[in-house]
């Protein structure tokens, strides 16, 4: 089994290594060797093995930014189940990929950011919109294509953006944002602006020549970037056993020498925490880090693929790991929050939907003179 790839020096040796990053003190660890989990009972292995370290770190943590995490992560769920009611109702036209099932990496590393610090991502964008700040209206709008939209109805499902939010799309070529996102870290560093830099793409983006060429750069430049992969493993309907001859993303770091950390994708607070080191360090001297964060997406890669290269038995057996169960399991048992907690956030959460639906229905399509505007000619 390959080994999991976590922090390393620039002059560190590859398998200096661990796995969610962190130790008992809370340091990161660079020296202790531990197994990347291959399948979903090796996760449940490693999860139950450093459950009382994310229950003592929960039991720190501030209650509303907690709750807040949980409401973040059911809103987001909620969206995207009525995201795809309402386009095999004929509402969103176009290509339209969920995050259903991924929802602890936006909420685990954004949650960490400065309003003021950068995020670019690909075409699986909703959730992450709305947690940089965009409203579920404007959203879901932009969905509908309707004037509402945070782009005025002309990009839709693939190219949310705002640059009040720092939110720079919503790119839908496969690992076309690595390079801007690289060119956003030089240009904070060439501002001596103090952003850092979240750029998010999926495992299948990693087999593009840009990835290698902007890390590259980034560690050679060190540029306040951090890279971090969605790993769904599925690059649509073929799974990254097919497609790559090394299981792990993260190692591929050590060839330009670049601080690295394999995650639990399902564990907001591993998430959380491998974000908060990263952005440590690249707020002190703006070393890059790459971070693998393993989930599992439960929908197919968009909403025109059925899904019949995998089994309902291997979904199913994902789930076992939902990110949400997990993080209401865990705020329970220390005493956080309890079931009418969560019964408020459920409300609230389909509350928000049942708001952005009525608004985006209400919502005008553009006008013909919006046509050509914001169009560089």
């Amino acid at each position: 089994m390959p080994k999991a790839a976590t922090i390393q020096k620039t002059t560190a040796s590859a398998g200096k290594v661990a796995k969610n990053g962190a130790s008992k003190n809370g340091k990161a660890l660079g020296t202790a060797a531990a197994p990347e989990f291959a399948d979903v009972d090796d996760a449940i292995a490693e999860y139950n093995a450093r459950r009382s370290a994310q229950l003592a770190a929960i039991k720190k943590s501030d209650k509303k930014l907690l709750r807040e995490m949980l409401y973040q992560m059911v809103l987001g769920r909620r969206f995207e189940e009525k995201c795809a009611e309402v386009y095999r109702m004929g509402k969103i036209g176009g290509f339209c990929h969920l995050y259903i099932g991924q929802e602890a990496i936006g909420v685990g590393s954004m949650m960490m950011l400065e309003p003021t610090d950068m995020v670019i991502t690909s075409y699986r964008d909703h959730v992450q919109a709305m947690i940089k700040g965009m409203s579920p209206e404007s959203v879901m709008a932009e969905l509908y294509g309707r004037e509402g939209g945070c782009v005025k109805g002309k990009g839709g499902s693939m190219h949310m953006f705002s640059k009040d939010l720092e939110f720079y799309g919503g790119h839908g070529i496969v690992g076309g944002q690595i390079g801007v996102g690289t060119g956003m870290a030089y240009a904070a560093k060439y501002k001596n602006s103090g952003q850092v830099v979240l750029c998010f793409f999926g495992e299948a983006a990693v087999n593009q020549g840009i990835f290698h060429e902007s890390l590259n750069m980034a560690q050679l430049w060190k540029l306040p970037i951090i890279y971090i992969c969605e790993n769904n493993q599925y690059g649509m309907g073929t799974s990254q056993k097919r497609a790559m001859s090394s299981r792990s993303i993260a190692r591929k770091a050590e060839a330009f020498e670049m601080a690295n950390e394999f995650v639990d994708g399902m564990d907001v607070m591993a998430v959380r925490g491998a974000t908060r080191r990263a952005i440590e360090r690249a707020r002190k001297d703006g070393s890059p880090t790459l971070l693998e964060v393993r989930a599992y997406r439960y929908m197919g890669h968009s909403m025109s693929d059925p899904g019949n290269y995998r089994t309902r038995d291997e979904i199913l057996k994902y789930q076992e790991r939902d990110p949400i169960v997990l993080f209401k399991d865990s705020l329970k048992e220390s005493k956080v929050l309890n079931d009418k907690d969560f019964e408020k956030i459920e409300q609230e959460a389909n509350d928000a939907v049942d708001r952005a639906v009525k608004f985006s229905d209400e919502s005008p399509y553009p006008s013909e003179a919006e046509l050509l505007t914001d169009v560089l000619t």
